[in-house]
């Protein structure tokens, strides 16, 4: 099998949720016997070399601007990556045979029109069109214009987005072959702007470092911890708004609150002025110790749908996770039983002040999310789940008297 993968990103170094999704699925597919070529912007020089059918190729130039992406008709994530660079790119890799075209989240929804030119052709007359989703965008943009605390200007350009956002995450359900969703309530939210039920479901799996076993104890610091990327304008919001409700509490309690990875200036200062609780430990190279100092680690993700894969550096960090039920909504409910949950920030904040000092409960905790997220998140069963769906449509789509006649009118036309 042979996949062309449209990407926003050449996702090496995997320094944020979205990218390690695109990475180790992309990967997977490769690992289940597929050639997988990645094509996105940036550079190749972290990706792995020692897969002989696995290619990464990086968009040549810069991305648009801002400025210049707000004229364009497709939604920022799509109007900044639609370069004339990107499509001459994209124009050299459809002159090859491929099985499967994978649109890596909506942002690469700008290629599709091409891409089922291609598929009408003689060359693409057996080839798939894949969504591979990271969120149901059209409710997540929703949100995020609705609760903008923001001017007018700022308001008005998040509405503007979101319309954008919600006529190209349609098109892209109604007129790919295969949707691919990140939980299972994304994938039935989905499949309702869908004409059939070729949907499926592909949560994150995991193979990262592993904590030894641990016992949380008194000589653990009274600590909670978020670790992330916060440069993308929902995980900024979701920070800023955490730390504003929660940051007095803590103080007030004798809790320590440390954020770990990359946060904006801007708002870091801001933060900064007004936290008493609250420190910024910036990017950490090795997570392992830097947990081993916390008793509960936080994902304050109100706003935005998806699987939360801080959950999983979390959980194999054997560190009590807190988080608001919206978040958690993706997780297996005995999972979701094993972390300390309010349906608010406010819940939250109070259920994480209540439990920072029952050592014995944050230790079951710790311990039984381990032992199930261990055999639940595996990186290669998603490949295969998609590598054998791709070859199922593959062989209803050449059983198709209607698909596999197309082509051919087209051409004698």
């Amino acid at each position: 099998m042979r996949c062309l993968w449209i990407s926003r990103h050449v996702p090496y170094p995997m320094n944020e949720g979205l990218k390690v999704y695109s990475a180790k699925l992309s990967e997977a597919l490769a690992q289940a016997g597929a050639f997988v070529r990645v094509l996105g912007f940036g550079s190749t020089e972290a990706t792995p070399k020692q897969r002989a059918n696995m290619e990464w190729v990086s968009v040549p130039g810069a991305r648009r601007s801002t400025a210049v992406a707000l004229l364009n008709r497709f939604p920022l994530t799509a109007a900044v990556d639609s370069t004339t660079a990107y499509r001459a790119l994209l124009e050299a890799q459809l002159r090859e045979p491929w099985d499967a075209i994978v649109f890596d989240s909506y942002g690469a929804g700008w290629a599709l029109e091409r891409c089922k030119i291609y598929r009408a052709s003689k060359l693409g007359a057996n080839t798939i069109l894949v969504h591979v989703s990271h969120n149901h965008e059209e409710v997540l943009w929703r949100a995020m214009a609705k609760q903008a605390e923001a001017g007018l200007p700022k308001r008005l350009a998040l509405w503007q987005n979101y319309y954008k956002v919600r006529g190209l995450e349609r098109q892209l359900l109604r007129e790919v072959d295969l949707v691919s969703a990140i939980t299972i309530e994304d994938e039935q939210a989905l499949r309702a702007h869908r004409n059939d039920d070729q949907t499926l479901t592909l949560t994150p799996g995991y193979d990262g470092s592993v904590a030894p076993e641990r016992t949380i104890d008194a000589s653990v610091p009274r600590r909670a911890v978020i670790v992330g990327s916060f440069t993308w304008v929902v995980k900024r919001e979701n920070l800023a708004r955490f730390v504003e409700h929660a940051d007095a509490k803590f103080a007030a309690q004798g809790i320590e609150l440390v954020v770990a990875g990359d946060v904006p200036a801007d708002l870091k200062e801001t933060l900064v002025a007004s936290s008493r609780a609250t420190r910024f430990e910036g990017f950490v190279t090795d997570l392992a110790p830097f947990l081993a100092q916390a008793r509960i680690a936080i994902v304050p993700e109100l706003i935005g749908g998806g699987f939360k894969l801080k959950f999983l550096d979390y959980i194999f960090g054997r560190v009590p996770v807190a988080t608001v039920d919206a978040a958690a909504a993706g997780l297996p409910t005995r999972l979701r039983e094993d972390m300390i949950t309010g349906n608010d920030f406010e819940q939250l904040t109070a259920a994480i002040i209540a439990n920072i000092d029952r050592l014995e409960h944050l230790n079951r905790l710790q311990t039984s999310a381990f032992e199930q997220a261990r055999s639940l998140y595996r990186w290669e069963d998603r490949g295969l789940q998609l590598q054998q769906r791709i070859v199922e449509l593959q062989k209803a789509r050449a059983n198709s008297p209607a698909r596999s006649s197309a082509p051919a009118a087209a051409a004698s036309a």
